[in-house]
């Protein structure tokens, strides 16, 4: 089924096929009319599934048809999790809409660039707002905006909010837009917490849930190799030159890890480069294209990489250290094998790391076979696990004693 028949208009189309879009995937072709009759939706579906595309397309149709003359005025908010998602999402706006009569305004808030610049854009006029949680709440404490003409509020990668604290910012949000207006949350896992968050915004949504018999894209060769922790970096070096990728995003467990391994990776004369937090924004963007553009061949990232990362011909990812959280997993993942490709994620292990996996493995409903490379085979046996003393029962306190004692404490002072 093609997008015109979901109800694009034609000046969008002409821009899908440029970009060789040809027919929608499975949750835009389920979402697209829902957001074109103004129905409130939450949706899961897997990474790279062309989620952002399934509210961005509907959104601009729907802007489209409603003809106000003079200075742009906020309509549409988009909330996202990390600067490169914020980044991504407005340029879909901007790239989708080039062919519409009124060009539409898109502003992107971020942290990481002055805010004084990012209000003057707001207040010059602006049709879709996108932006980090953070930064939104920094702008909306300076009073300077009118959000009193917001028709649709979009959360894009929802689940990702709940660790930032978002539901205790929510309120602030809710209380400063319309009442009424559309709600569109997006992610590609739906954690219990998610269910709070969902019932704060809307009442009302459609749920539409596309996945296939796992939460990961078939199309993602997954494996587990058994390394010593201080065998990783030869191991690594040895699978790029054994494999020949052109392109491998890294994985690691903190910010300095990423500038110590891609240093040391270019003095055994690999091309590699490093992205984390500490980047400022223009770094981060020029990094990004630079591997984009295959400047550099391997980079070495945190998980802010992990979500909104929208780069074609990823070759590998490699999980050098395991994600703290299982549903990490799929995101890391899911940066190979976009649009229809394939793509390989390895997943490094030892003796400590193994029943993180096993959890991984788990909340992720896979099951993967333990490989060993000749050469870099876990030394020692396995350690013995010594369980601990049985808790005694009774000595606990529960959670309502702890508050008895809490208020008889408050009551004495």
């Amino acid at each position: 089924m093609p997008f015109k028949n979901l109800g694009i208009e034609e000046n969008i189309n002409k821009i899908l096929k440029e970009k060789l879009y040809t027919k929608p995937t499975l949750i835009q072709s389920k979402v697209i009319p829902l957001v074109l009759d103004n129905k409130d939706v939450i949706a899961q579906a897997q990474t790279g599934s062309g989620k952002s595309a399934s509210f961005v397309l509907p959104i601009l149709q729907n802007l489209f048809q409603k003809e106000v003359e003079g200075k742009s005025k906020i309509k549409v908010l988009v909330l996202t999790p990390t600067r490169e998602l914020t980044q991504q999402i407005a340029s879909l706006f901007s790239e989708f809409s080039v062919n519409l009569p009124k060009k539409l305004k898109v502003v992107s808030v971020t942290g990481g660039s002055g805010i004084g610049d990012q209000i003057y854009k707001i207040q010059q006029g602006c049709d879709i707002l996108v932006a980090t949680s953070g930064r939104f709440l920094d702008v909306l404490s300076k009073k300077q905006m009118n959000l009193s003409t917001i028709e649709c509020l979009v959360l894009d990668e929802a689940d990702r909010m709940l660790g930032d604290g978002f539901i205790e910012e929510l309120d602030l949000i809710l209380e400063s837009i319309p009442k009424t207006r559309q709600n569109l949350m997006f992610s590609a896992t739906y954690p219990q917490k998610m269910k709070e968050l969902s019932q704060k915004i809307t009442t009302d949504a459609t749920e539409v849930k596309v996945e296939s018999e796992t939460l990961i894209n078939p199309n993602i060769n997954q494996r587990v190799i058994e390394v010593d922790k201080e065998k990783r970096g030869p191991l690594l070096r040895y699978l790029i030159k054994k494999h020949k990728w052109k392109s491998v995003l890294v994985f690691m467990a903190n910010k300095r890890a990423t500038d110590n391994i891609a240093l040391k990776f270019r003095k055994y004369g690999f091309n590699s480069a490093s992205f984390n937090a500490d980047l400022d924004q223009e770094l981060r963007e020029e990094t990004l294209e630079a591997f984009k553009n295959k400047e550099f061949n391997i980079l070495f990232a945190t998980d802010i990489a992990a979500r909104g990362l929208d780069i074609d011909n990823i070759d590998c990812i490699i999980n050098y250290d395991l994600p703290r959280s299982p549903s990490d997993y799929v995101h890391r993942i899911g940066r190979t094998a976009r649009a229809l490709s394939s793509g390989d994620a390895i997943s490094f292990i030892d003796y400590e790391s193994m029943d993180h996996f096993k959890l991984i493995e788990k909340r992720s409903d896979i099951k993967l076979k333990r490989e060993t490379i000749e050469g870099f085979e876990l030394s020692g046996d396995a350690p013995l696990k010594v369980k601990g003393p049985a808790p005694i029962k009774g000595k606990k306190k529960s959670k309502k004693d702890k508050l008895r004692e809490k208020e008889a404490l408050s009551k004495s002072n």
